[in-house]
């Protein structure tokens, strides 16, 4: 069905390696080379099993990109990884809004576990050596003094 058998499956080789290769981000080229190669193989392994030969193995060893698709996917493996980093940032945001909310339920329950980190929040501001010190006057005082 071919003539020149090496030729065709070098022109297989180039063209399934192209398509892999434009299918994939910049951080799967680097990562996931062996996944990458057993799509490659599945790719040039099926039409040549056709023309009577049997591949092997695929290996990708080095991708030559220009200079701008490796600027381009960079950009794009960067704005990624920006884009996990929030992800994570909110998570944490959430996970600590919900331990705030538990703590000051716990707080509400016991009024004097609230005096309690009031000072030790006065404790760690006098441990920096400031010189002014502003502290939150608790209305209930206020209160009893009217009395």
């Amino acid at each position: 069905q071919v003539e020149d058998y090496r030729f065709a499956v070098s022109q297989m080789a180039q063209t399934s390696l192209r398509s892999i290769i434009g299918k994939s981000d910049l951080d799967d080229l680097l990562s996931n080379r062996e996944k990458l190669n057993q799509g490659l193989e599945l790719m040039i392994d099926s039409p040549a099993i056709g023309w009577g030969v049997q591949i092997d193995r695929v290996e990708i060893k080095d991708v030559s990109l220009p200079e701008t698709m490796k600027r381009s996917m960079a950009r794009q493996a960067e704005a990624d990884r920006e884009r996990r980093a929030r992800v994570i940032n909110a998570d944490a945001e959430l996970q600590a809004s919900k331990k705030l909310s538990e703590a000051a339920k716990e707080m509400s329950e016991q009024p004097a576990a609230l005096q309690l980190r009031l000072l030790q929040t006065v404790v760690a501001v006098a441990a920096e050596k400031n010189s002014t010190l502003v502290l939150p006057f608790p209305v209930e005082l206020l209160r009893f003094l009217e009395r």
